[in-house]
């Protein structure tokens, strides 16, 4: 292992206290019933910036002139940009930013899930018009047929990744001595 990479895997993590956990905690119950109520994958104003990191992905990954990776790209981007958030907060060793982070990212794959559902009924509006992402994907992996269940494993996915980021954040909470760290 790298030196250096050695040395921020050593880094002490800033600590987390009760209040900040608990503010955390109240501030991740609110947004995780926001998208159990809202228009399942779809998270008002969160979703709309995701979107906009989406469609940005398909000229970015589009220069590097592989048609699958141009098409997958906006999916790639709405994942790569929290996951860049999470790992700067990462290396910062600041659990709060990284698990919020991390619940961006993982949310981002409740939005994907409505988006890969809609592959063969195709009523979600597309920004401007075109090709659905993953009816092009899921035709040419020759897996369309399965794009309801494919949406259901990476909703599930999504959902267990917030709580993972919620478990984490208490267990780095713990690790530092829990109530007794006040």
């Amino acid at each position: 292992m790298p030196e250096g990479l050695r040395e921020l895997l050593e880094e002490p993590w800033q600590p987390v206290g009760t209040a900040g956990l608990v503010a955390t905690s109240i501030g991740f119950g609110a947004f995780f019933l926001v998208a159990l109520w809202a228009e399942p994958g779809w998270v008002p104003l969160l979703d709309g910036v995701n979107l906009l990191f989406h469609e940005a992905g398909h000229p970015l990954f589009g220069l590097l002139g592989w048609e699958t990776l141009t098409i997958l790209g906006g999916t790639l981007m709405q994942l790569l940009v929290p996951l860049l958030v999470a790992g700067s907060f990462w290396v910062r060793r600041d659990a709060y930013g990284t698990a919020v982070a991390g619940v961006w990212t993982c949310e981002n794959l409740l939005n994907i899930a409505r988006y890969m559902a809609d592959a063969r009924a195709q009523v979600l509006p597309l920004v401007g018009g075109g090709e659905h992402d993953w009816t092009s994907l899921l035709s040419h992996w020759g897996c369309l047929a399965q794009d309801t269940t494919i949406a259901q494993v990476i909703r599930a996915m999504g959902w267990l990744g917030m709580a993972a980021c919620w478990a984490w954040l208490v267990w780095r909470w713990r690790q530092g001595g829990g109530a007794s760290n006040q």
